[in-house]
């Protein structure tokens, strides 16, 4: 009977890197392919022709080990190990010319074309009522309204307890409390609903009481702001001097 010998063929684990990129890809090779076979692979890997390219070997350490400089040779006639980094110079290609992405034709579509499109997100998402296609129960709407009239009903019954001149602390989550004169009390043109028009103490508005055009009270800049009455307390609220103490200062 014919003895028949099956060879495995030794392959080592390398880093491919590029003066195109700056990330890199492990891959394994066989250590019987010649460099120029192996230049011919890594074409698909770095963007580079073959012809154009000079390997270098790199340790662990990032340290030069050798060149592989003969297209004749077999990889593994160079001291290559697993885990070594085989870094591929191109002097044709820009260093990082291929992770500019200002230079990438990029594809745009009209928001109506968009629309159009059966086969987007947005239409799988409208097929499946997700997101903001999402459709709400009515009992839920219902009740959502009706929380959203009682608050401003609140809001409506406070800031007609309050009246221009009033001394305030504006109370919004999240922000410091801020003192100064209630000057305007009412409705608006910006937004729907009351709104208490406060000049501030300290430059920590952002206006001058005139938003859209439209100018509700007379302040400095940077002095005015408008809030919801439910963040406004009215009441004896003696402007902050300029000596407080770091505690208290925010």
């Amino acid at each position: 009977m014919e003895n028949i010998s099956v060879i495995t063929q030794s392959q080592v684990n390398v880093r491919i890197t590029s003066s195109a990129n700056s990330f890199g890809t492990e891959k394994r090779f066989p250590k019987d392919l010649t460099i120029g076979d192996f230049k011919s692979k890594l074409e698909l890997l770095t963007g580079s022709l073959s012809g154009n390219m000079r390997l270098e070997a790199y340790d662990r350490d990032n340290k030069l080990v050798c060149k592989l400089d003969n297209d004749g040779a077999l990889l593994g006639s160079y001291p290559i190990d697993d885990g070594m980094i085989i870094h591929v110079v191109d002097p044709t290609i820009k260093v990082g010319e291929f992770e500019d992405l200002s230079k990438v034709e990029k594809y745009e579509i009209s928001e109506d074309d968009y629309a159009k499109k059966t086969d987007s997100v947005r239409a799988f998402k409208e097929r499946n009522k997700l997101g903001r296609f999402k459709e709400l129960d009515p009992e839920e709407e219902r009740k959502k309204e009706e929380e959203r009239q009682q608050k401003e009903q609140e809001n409506k019954e406070k800031a007609e307890k309050m009246k221009v001149g009033d001394r305030c602390e504006v109370r919004v989550l999240n922000q410091p409390t801020r003192r100064g004169t209630v000057k305007y009390i009412g409705l608006t043109d910006f937004k729907p609903g009351y709104w208490i028009g406060i000049h501030y103490d300290e430059p920590v508005g952002k206006n001058n009481g005139r938003v859209g055009g439209k100018q509700y009270f007379e302040c400095p800049d940077k002095y005015g702001g408008f809030v919801k009455p439910e963040n406004v307390e009215v009441g004896d609220f003696p402007e902050e001097g300029l000596d407080f103490s770091d505690e208290d200062e925010i």
